[in-house]
């Protein structure tokens, strides 16, 4: 039976990659994106369905994921991709206002969550599930507390902070999930070059896709509340 993933933010950058990859591998991957136009532009790209999805709109979640249900009956795969940087003139966290903080949440924590939890009924129906969360590097706090790593310097308060929190969710839902065929796990793609960081990083899209796709991928044998790079493991 044809797999089925839904990918959040896959219009463009790394979503669309992750997409791109998995849909050849003769995975059914649904695009989710807020931008209707877009996302239906990259859906039809892939020769691929499109979902409106606004992970920060509760109401457009649930629409998204009874719209799954209608379409497939389950859900093999979910990459929560779909994330933000935030505004980052604040150079110092004492100078973070805290809306800054909360703005970056709503789609990089809260928004993962929602969307989480409303299609887990869904995955619940797949033989192996998959829940892939998008982390970064910048989450890890064994490397923001090292002077020799290059991420002490980006002290970056509401993106870094985000992604520790996702780190965390992963790791919560795993450990629910532990009795089940479902693997949650989270990827770091590395520093690639997306609208994100204004394309400056060092990575292309698909690079930091391939991660994902190995974790979206995983066989039983697979592990399941770790937190991963193409290198292998990522200490917390």
């Amino acid at each position: 039976m044809t797999k089925i993933a839904l990918i959040t933010g896959a219009n463009k950058g790394i979503g669309y990659e992750i997409a791109r990859l998995l849909a050849g591998q003769d995975v059914t991957t649904i695009v989710g994106a807020r931008d209707e136009e877009r996302g239906r532009a990259a859906a039809e790209r892939l020769g691929q369905p499109y979902v409106r999805l606004d992970v920060t709109d509760e109401a457009s979640v649930t629409a998204a994921a009874k719209w799954i249900e209608q379409e497939y009956g389950k859900l093999d795969i979910l990459v929560n991709n779909a994330a933000i940087g935030g505004d980052i003139s604040s150079i110092t966290p004492s100078t973070t206002p805290a809306a800054a903080v909360r703005e970056v949440y709503e789609t990089n924590v809260f928004g993962v969550v929602a969307v989480t939890n409303a299609m887990l009924p869904l995955l619940r129906q797949s033989e192996a599930g998959r829940i892939v969360n998008m982390t970064s590097e910048l989450g890890s706090l064994t490397m923001a507390m090292d002077p020799e790593t290059p991420y002490w310097q980006f002290n970056v308060l509401p993106y870094n902070s985000s992604k520790t929190a996702l780190n965390m969710i992963t790791v919560s839902y795993a450990k629910e999930l532990m009795d089940t065929p479902i693997k949650v796990n989270a990827a770091n793609p590395g520093y690639c070059a997306t609208d994100l960081n204004g394309h400056t990083g060092f990575r292309t899209a698909e690079q930091g896709a391939a991660i994902a796709v190995r974790l979206a991928t995983l066989g039983a044998d697979g592990p399941t509340g770790a937190y991963l790079e193409d290198a292998g493991v990522i200490p917390w």
